[in-house]
């Protein structure tokens, strides 16, 4: 899978990222996750190399807890050297802000990651399923239950929100359908 990389000279560490998006214990957070993201950044006429390096950190980090900070530490630890400082802090602030996908009025920058992480919510009904089964399976640890009840609470925070997505272009597109697969879910967890 080629992915682009915007950080030139720095091949090392497009591998090593690479390495933990592979990892086996990934269901959904995995290099098809991350293709994605930097395609609907793509489809949002993003071409800040701060985003796209945030998307690429944004889950490097996976499954350990606390995974965005990590994976934000990961960023400032790694490209501290390669890239001006100012750079790197902005690139762990995209990082820390998936955690919530909140991000503020004026940052655009942050609602580029943010609307492209969840576009997935707006997929068609088959990728949808699968990015269903992928997260249950990176919970396989937790009983039916316990997943079912978390589930559901990530999913209503989601659905308070006055809308999923920041920027124009993905509220056009990828609100309505989002909602729908969102609420749908949230019935069948709740059933």
């Amino acid at each position: 899978m080629e992915l682009a990389w915007p950080l030139e000279g720095a091949d090392d560490l497009r591998e090593q990222l690479l390495a933990a998006y592979a990892g086996p214990e990934r269901g959904y957070h995995d290099l098809t996750h991350l293709a994605e993201v930097l395609q609907r950044l793509a489809e949002l006429g993003c071409t800040e190399p701060t985003v796209l390096l945030a998307a690429w950190f944004h889950d490097a980090v996976y499954g350990e807890g606390e995974d965005e900070e990590r994976s934000a530490r990961l960023a400032e630890a790694t490209l501290s050297g390669l890239l001006p400082d100012a750079e790197v802090v902005a690139v762990a602030h995209l990082v820390r802000m998936t955690a919530h996908h909140r991000p503020d009025p004026d940052d655009h920058e942050a609602q580029l990651l943010s609307d492209a992480d969840l576009a997935i919510l707006a997929a068609p009904a088959e990728r949808y399923a699968a990015y269903v089964a992928g997260v249950r399976a990176e919970y396989a640890a937790y009983d039916d239950a316990t997943f079912r009840s978390g589930r559901a609470t990530v999913l209503r925070d989601l659905l308070a929100k006055p809308s999923l997505f920041h920027t124009v272009y993905a509220q056009q597109h990828w609100e309505a359908p989002a909602r729908a697969n969102v609420e749908a879910e949230l019935s069948t967890l709740e059933a």
